[in-house]
């Protein structure tokens, strides 16, 4: 934007106007007692979680298939999935949501406890530093850093990365 004050042409950009164009849509769901946040364009969907099948020689935080709208999908415990519940509780879905993710390589469901709420951030909210706390060993660096906002702190993840090739190929059998 251009200002002329006597004569003189400067230009003026303020930091909130940079912001708004610099904007990050979230989905922000619950595990455990932390709140996580997704990317927006990594959810195809939010549906109440049907039954569940349980299915034999799966990891631990697969809970089994369900049928969505036709698709059989994988239904994943992100909460098993990061150590942070008892592995061995039995999964009650009754009034849970799942997140459906699909990518081109593999479609699976999330589940989570309570309607996902979506937040819209800037680029400043954003810490990606956090990366060194991650465990070395860990293939693939899924968080990908944490949002403060409102005295929030949301771990933001990047759900295409959350399970290795291998786990990926353990869970979906194309």
């Amino acid at each position: 934007m251009e200002i002329k004050e006597e004569g003189i042409v400067t230009k003026a950009s303020s930091h909130k106007e940079n912001e708004k164009f610099n904007r990050h849509q979230l989905i922000v769901f619950k595990q455990g007692n932390e709140e996580y946040g997704l990317a927006i364009d990594q959810i195809k969907e939010v549906v109440l979680t049907p039954k569940i099948t349980k299915m034999p020689q799966t990891p631990h935080y697969v809970k089994g298939v369900a049928n969505i709208r036709g698709n059989i999908i994988a239904i994943i415990d992100l909460e098993e999935k990061f150590g942070i519940t008892d592995k061995n509780t039995e999964i009650n879905t009754e009034g849970k949501y799942t997140l459906v993710v699909a990518s081109e390589e593999f479609k699976v469901g999330i589940l989570v406890k309570e309607v996902p709420n979506t937040l819209a951030v800037s680029q400043s909210d954003i810490d990606e530093t956090v990366n060194i706390i991650q465990d070395e060993i860990q293939e693939s660096n899924y968080i990908k850093g944490i949002v403060k906002v409102n005295n929030r702190l949301i771990i933001l993840i990047d759900i295409y990365q959350i399970m290795s090739k291998q786990e990926l190929n353990q869970v979906i059998r194309k």
